[in-house]
């Protein structure tokens, strides 16, 4: 395998986390007693670029299909945050009637419809009909396609180009990451910017993050090593943030390099370093991921059988992919954890990948009365534990496992 961005060939192991379906692969009842297609799930550091990677193993085009079951609409934080953004886009770039805002996995149109509330004209670009087809009874225009520099010239070629071109959590799921960022550059504006949000590696690893790795993640990323791909198709970060979502993400701002409207912001500077200073920058940083992940695993699976001795009960909330991750690499089964509470109806009455988890609604949680819940999401959990707060009344308690177990 050879990286993804610079060719270079990959031999440096970040983790290896065994075999594993892929994470949003639930099962029916009746596909229980049929085989599971695991894949490997083990990422390489590149010692040129320092782009972490998986290789392909499942393709995109099957992970993003018609039964996706990832709707972004069901957090009520990510809304909050997407009007948020909404709102500083508008005011910083004066964002109004007349220009065109396009987001690439523009999902239920969770975040473009607060454009469209304020007549701001929108596209968005989303693979998986299922979700493409909530953000169209919305009044959002999507398309239902990859996005690369195929569609983007077709879209330069019919006249439509963006003042402002985002994409929240899209670029790590890219396989060609450089033809994704060459497509971008091609629909945007003389003078139009690209923000696009992503966690953040150095976070994944400082908080030993290690669930957020599964198949639709293709990539994970730095600001040292997105600046190389940008620049390397004709882009410019000019400004980034650190922002706390899944995990701590960051959001970059990008423009064309002959642009000259809009000034580096010291805080790509200021990024950079302490990207160096942490030690992002060398190779040697990414040599301990695997016995971090260990000992999550053994702390977990240690409170779990301790409980199942006890005669407690443990159930989980949130089938998030990132739990699938983390069940499946401990080696969690359904006679450790019975059930799996989520609010998403794709996911009801299905059950997690590999383990067997059955998932229910939040009804079920209170008929069982758990003497724990495992919260999965952990990136959402202050909005679940104030959810899910009466849990104190039978003398529930919260746990996570990620950065460490913690029962609270």
């Amino acid at each position: 395998m050879n990286c993804r961005f610079c060719q270079t060939p990959l031999q440096h192991v970040f983790i290896d986390l065994l075999n594993s379906p892929a994470s949003n692969s639930f099962l029916t009842q009746e596909q229980l007693n049929e085989p599971e297609t695991f894949y490997p799930l083990k990422v390489y550091t590149c010692s040129n670029c320092l782009l972490v990677q998986i290789d392909e193993y499942k393709k995109s085009d099957a992970i993003f299909d018609s039964e996706y079951v990832y709707f972004s609409s069901f957090s009520t934080s990510w809304l909050a945050h997407a009007k948020r953004y909404v709102a500083d886009m508008t005011e910083r770039f004066g964002l109004n009637t007349d220009s065109q805002v396009i987001e690439i996995a523009s999902n239920d149109g969770y975040l473009l419809q607060y454009f469209h509330e304020k007549q701001i004209p929108v596209l968005g670009i989303e693979p998986t009909t299922n979700t493409a087809a909530i953000a169209i009874e919305k009044g959002i225009p999507t398309i239902t396609r990859f996005f690369g520099t195929q569609l983007a010239g077709e879209l330069a070629q019919a006249g439509t180009k963006a003042d402002l071109l985002l994409g929240n959590n899209v670029l790590a799921h890219v396989p060609d990451i450089v033809d994704f960022v060459a497509g971008m550059k091609i629909v945007l504006k003389p003078t139009g910017v690209i923000t696009m949000e992503f966690p953040h590696l150095l976070n994944l690893v400082e908080q030993n993050q290690f669930d957020t790795i599964y198949h639709e993640h293709f990539s994970y990323l730095s600001l040292h090593t997105v600046s190389q791909i940008f620049e390397s198709q004709g882009l410019v970060l000019f400004d980034v943030e650190e922002i706390p979502t899944h995990g701590g993400s960051l959001r970059i701002y990008a423009k064309h390099a002959d642009d000259t409207t809009k000034a580096i912001s010291p805080n790509v500077a200021a990024l950079r370093q302490k990207e160096e200073e942490t030690g992002l920058t060398d190779l040697a940083y990414y040599s301990d991921f695997q016995q971090k992940a260990a000992q999550v695993k053994i702390d977990l699976l240690r409170f779990l059988i301790e409980q199942k001795r006890a005669g407690k009960s443990v159930a989980a909330y949130g089938a998030a992919a990132k739990g699938n991750t983390l069940l499946n690499f401990c080696g969690v089964k359904n006679d450790l954890i019975a059930s799996v509470v989520d609010a998403n109806p794709a996911k009801q009455d299905k059950f997690l990948p590999a383990s067997h988890i059955p998932v229910v609604r939040e009804e079920h949680l209170k008929a069982q009365e758990p003497d724990y819940v495992l919260i999965l999401p952990w990136n959402l959990r202050d909005e679940i534990t104030d959810q899910l707060a009466y849990i104190r009344e039978w003398g529930g308690q919260f746990v996570v496992a990620i950065p460490e177990l913690t029962v609270w």
